[in-house]
C-alpha cells in the first residue's frame, strides 16, 4: 500500500504560481497512477489532474487545463502539481491520490489519499 503526504500549499495572489508536491511511501510507486483532486467549501470534490504510472499519460480537468501541469518522479517517489495563472476559483483543499485500477477522473477509482493541503488564491 501507499501512504501519501501533500505539501506546498499556501496563500498566493491571483495570477501567481504554486507548486504542490505529494510524497509517497510504497514499495512499488511506479505501478500506481496518481491523481490530484480539490474540494472547496460547499462544493463536491473535483478532479484536477492525473498521471499514469510511467508518466506518459496525463489528464486534466477542464477548469485547469492549460494552467496546471502534473508530473511525477518515480525515483523520488513524488508527484507534483504545478499551478500557474492561479485564480480565486482555484481556492480549495487539494488532495493527491493513488490507484492501481483504471485511471479515470472519478475519485472512487483511487485507493489511497493524502490528508490534503490548503491553497488560497486572493484577488
Amino acid at each position: 500500500q501507499v501512504q501519501l503526504v501533500e505539501f506546498g500549499g499556501g496563500l498566493v495572489q491571483a495570477g501567481g504560481s504554486l507548486r504542490l508536491s505529494c510524497a509517497a511511501s510504497g514499495r512499488t510507486f511506479s505501478v500506481y497512477y496518481m491523481g490530484w483532486f480539490r474540494q472547496a467549501p460547499g462544493k463536491d470534490r473535483e478532479f484536477v489532474a492525473s498521471i499514469s504510472g510511467s508518466g506518459i499519460t496525463t489528464y486534466y480537468g477542464d477548469s485547469v487545463k492549460g494552467r496546471f501541469t502534473v508530473s511525477r518522479d518515480n525515483a523520488k517517489t513524488t508527484a507534483s502539481l504545478q499551478m500557474n495563472s492561479l485564480k480565486p476559483e482555484d481556492t480549495a483543499v487539494y488532495y493527491c491520490a493513488a490507484g492501481r485500477r483504471l485511471m479515470t477522473k472519478q475519485a472512487n477509482t483511487y485507493d489511497y489519499w493524502g490528508q490534503g493541503t490548503q491553497v488560497t488564491v486572493s484577488s
